[in-house]
């Protein structure tokens, strides 16, 4: 059977009829017959959790271009059902048939969507409330005030971290993520403490998910004198990323908080990941100023800047000079995408070369009771916010939480799976990676590096 033959289309009109294949017999595929086929056989092949170094999964569904109207508009995406091999945690073979049944063992994936596992670019697994008892937060006030009441219980929450963090970590992993970037407090209260907890719950979690930390100083960088020392320790002690918060409104001192944020990241040999949410002139002027560090001390995709709520106010023209720079030292930009206030234009920003993720923040902590923990949610609410419709808008939302993999290019080139990726798959209940974003469709199994996480197939 060639490749070809094998294909059909996965589009909107399935799903109304509910099924994988138009209803009339006349619309069935080989695909289609292949993957009833493969479920005849099902009995016969392997239902528990992959163990092996060398396995297959097949009956797995993967996208395989657009289908275009008449007028060459996108009206639907298409898709293909494939088997792949993992081999020591590499995709080594992907094949339009079933293996024969031999020494390899084989796992029937149930004709679910596979798509390039997920990565949470921004949490907090340190002073949550979430895994423990019901604790909503306090009504928000300011920045200041909510670090002011954080100052109050962090010591407290010590004990606890661990549990909860873990708490959050199986939320994740199981809906997922393989892969976090986590802002972990150091601050003159809780100094490194909570470094120890987290790592501690991100030692079990180890086959699941890989991670940077972020030593992220919560109560300012200049505020108290006792934390830029206490900065320089932790990125000498287990620290990835040198954090900062708000130059101007939270240090007061904007060439002073990002001179010294650099100065410790050409020190550490480190990236650098600030929050900004100071909007307007205020914080677009802090981006520009530290793009013009960054170009200074040659940190060239070295620096992010975290929610910058300021770029969803900038003007085109404003954005546009913006844009250039932070594209020509190789700025990325994170985002939560938040419904109380301007999210950077997403789409705009990848026209122009900057690099942008997505993040879920703050899940049931001190600074929001909300937040389901799902990556998808947030690129949910990032589409309808921005205005992605149609399949093939909907489905460009993927590579904001895949780090930059898509499965399919702007064009409808299939970019993902190829033969010697990383075997980091999520298999979702989806007939396409639009269908999954706009339904938030639930995931069903989690592989890192060839090895099964979770697994409810």
């Amino acid at each position: 059977m060639s490749q070809n033959s094998d294909r059909h289309a996965g589009t909107r009109r399935d799903i109304l009829l509910g099924a994988g294949v138009l209803a009339t017999a006349g619309s069935l595929s080989s695909t289609s017959a292949l993957a009833a086929s493969t479920s005849e056989k099902k009995d016969s092949r392997m239902t528990s959790v992959p163990s092996e170094k060398t396995y297959w999964l097949t009956n797995v569904r993967l996208e395989d271009g657009f289908e275009k109207n008449a007028e060459g508009n996108v009206v639907g995406t298409k898709a293909r059902t494939v088997s792949l091999l993992i081999e020591n945690g590499k995709i080594t073979k992907i094949e339009s048939n079933a293996p024969a049944t031999g020494a390899v063992p084989a796992y029937d994936m149930g004709g679910l969507l596979a798509l390039p596992s997920f990565s949470d670019m921004h949490i907090h697994l340190d002073k949550g409330y979430y895994g423990g008892p019901w604790h909503a937060a306090t009504p928000f006030v300011s920045v200041a005030n909510h670090i002011k009441e954080e100052q109050g219980f962090l010591k407290s929450f010590l004990p606890e971290t661990p549990q909860r963090a873990k708490a959050l970590l199986e939320l994740i992993t199981s809906n997922g993520v393989t892969f976090a970037r986590v802002h972990c407090n150091v601050d003159p209260v809780i100094e490194l403490q909570n470094k120890d907890k987290v790592l501690e719950a991100l030692a079990e979690y180890k086959d699941k998910i890989g991670y940077q930390l972020v030593a992220f100083p919560q109560h300012g960088l200049l505020r108290d004198k006792e934390t830029a020392g206490l900065m320089d320790k932790a990125m000498s002690n287990g620290f990835d990323i040198v954090g900062g918060l708000d130059p101007a409104t939270i240090d007061h001192d904007i060439e002073r908080s990002l001179n010294t944020t650099v100065e410790l990241a050409v020190k550490h040999d480190a990236p650098i990941d600030i929050h900004l949410h100071d909007g307007g002139t205020l914080g677009l002027f802090t981006i520009k100023r530290l793009a013009d560090l960054a170009e200074q001390a040659k940190w060239h995709g070295k620096v992010t800047v975290s929610h910058a709520y300021c770029l969803g106010q900038a003007s085109a023209g404003e954005l546009a000079d913006l844009g250039a720079q932070m594209k020509s030292v190789g700025m990325t930009i994170i985002s939560s995408a938040p419904i109380d206030t301007t999210m950077p234009p997403l789409g705009e920003l990848t026209k122009m070369g900057v690099t942008v993720h997505l993040g879920t923040d703050n899940i049931n902590d001190h600074w929001s009771s909300y937040n389901s923990g799902l990556i998808v949610d947030r690129a949910n609410r990032a589409g309808e916010i921005i205005g992605f419709e149609g399949d093939h808008g909907i489905s460009r939302l993927l590579k904001y939480f895949t780090q930059g993999k898509e499965t399919l290019t702007d064009d409808g080139t299939v970019a993902w799976p190829k033969a010697d990726d990383v075997a980091d798959i999520t298999f979702v209940d989806a007939s396409c990676s639009a269908e999954f974003i706009a339904r938030r469709k639930p995931t069903k199994a989690v592989i890192r590096n060839g090895k099964a996480g979770f697994w409810s197939v």
